[in-house]
């Protein structure tokens, strides 16, 4: 059986701790921050500030974080992803393995368990869990799984799956997970991303000269929007505002979870959920389509402490939507792209 398969699959996710103490906290942190990718610092600098102040000073708050969202099967995350993996492995014999950015398990390990299974295995399909191109998230994901693919000679062709921000089946996902929601009564629905540094769009701009040059950069046309985030997410929402016929006033963007003092994009979560109550938005929807799996940015920052914030501004209701995770609409999509794969000697990238 092993050598009639020839493709598999493989989720890649961001990662988590291995537990909520604080050596692994601080084990997580270390990795995560001292990517170039994610901070884009010369390394000296970036050595001293993660090594020497982030690190230290943020271990025990966000082991305390964590510790508020932490299952008893561990990292919500990491358990969130193994679950969509089973669900989807129901489904189909195409071998499905996972693999995270940072922490454990890491690429080499998904794709030795493969290797190990099915020696014969011609391509490994890489599905980064990242709907949008952003330099943090999809880009560190790919040239890492690239490097580790490269450094250990696998023989298997590595595929990559591009950002599907505007596949029309993910759009389909996303809309049914949202769909229910909508059922109640709100006055707004808040689409939070997760922030970048404005800096991270100039760097993937490909024309050098696209990105946040106007406010209406992301409506124009350009090769910039391949590698665009802030074009991809306003994308992403505006499809499925259409698709769920909500009323353009209705809704907005905003970004969480930014790091430092240098400008982020804009307008910031936290600030919105402050304000709202004071505009009339009393009954508040909010999602985190950046994430398809929940995590510690949707479950402790959003959830809990976005929740805080905005009823203790004046806000009466506030309902967090989860992410799509192992929604039948998001499982059945993966499966199609699986199906699509399976008839296709090649996905998007492959080296």
């Amino acid at each position: 059986m092993a050598e009639l398969i020839k493709k598999a699959l493989v989720l890649m996710n961001l990662g988590s701790p291995d537990s909520v103490k604080h050596k692994d906290v601080k084990k997580y942190l270390n990795e995560f921050l001292m990517d170039a990718k994610v901070m884009d610092t010369p390394y000296l600098w970036r050595l001293l500030l993660v090594k020497g102040i982030i690190v230290p000073f943020r271990t025990a708050n966000s082991a305390h974080a964590y510790s508020k969202v932490w299952t008893k099967d561990g990292s919500p995350l990491i358990v969130f992803t193994q679950k969509l993996q089973h669900e989807l492995q129901q489904l189909t014999d195409t071998p499905i393995e996972i693999a995270m950015r940072y922490g454990h398990p890491s690429p080499a390990d998904a794709f030795n368990a493969l290797k190990e299974k099915y020696p014969h295995l011609d391509e490994v399909v890489l599905l980064p869990l990242y709907p949008h191109y952003a330099m943090s998230s999809y880009e560190t994901a790919v040239d890492y799984a690239k490097q580790v693919h490269k450094k250990n000679k696998y023989t298997f062709r590595l595929s990559i799956i591009d950002p599907y921000y505007n596949d029309s089946d993910y759009i389909n996902a996303l809309s049914e997970s949202i769909r229910p929601y909508l059922s109640q009564p709100y006055d707004h629905i808040l689409f939070s991303y997760h922030g970048i540094p404005e800096r991270h769009l100039h760097k993937t701009d490909p024309t050098g000269s696209h990105c946040l040059s106007n406010a209406d950069c992301c409506e124009i046309n350009s090769p910039a929007h391949n590698t665009c985030y802030r074009h991809q997410v306003f994308t992403t929402t505006r499809l499925v505002a259409t698709q769920l016929g909500i009323a353009r006033n209705k809704y907005s963007i905003s970004f969480q979870s930014r790091l430092g003092r240098t400008p982020w994009l804009k307008p910031y979560t936290d600030f919105r959920l402050l304000e709202m109550p004071a505009e009339g938005i009393k009954k508040l929807l909010i999602l985190c389509p950046a994430f398809v799996s929940d995590c510690l940015e949707t479950l402790e920052e959003i959830e809990m402490r976005g929740r805080e914030s905005f009823l203790n501004a004046g806000g009466e209701s506030y309902t967090m939507i989860p992410c799509m995770n192992t929604h039948p609409a998001w499982v059945k999509t993966i499966t199609n792209w699986l199906s699509e794969i399976k008839q296709t000697e090649q996905v998007a990238q492959t080296i």
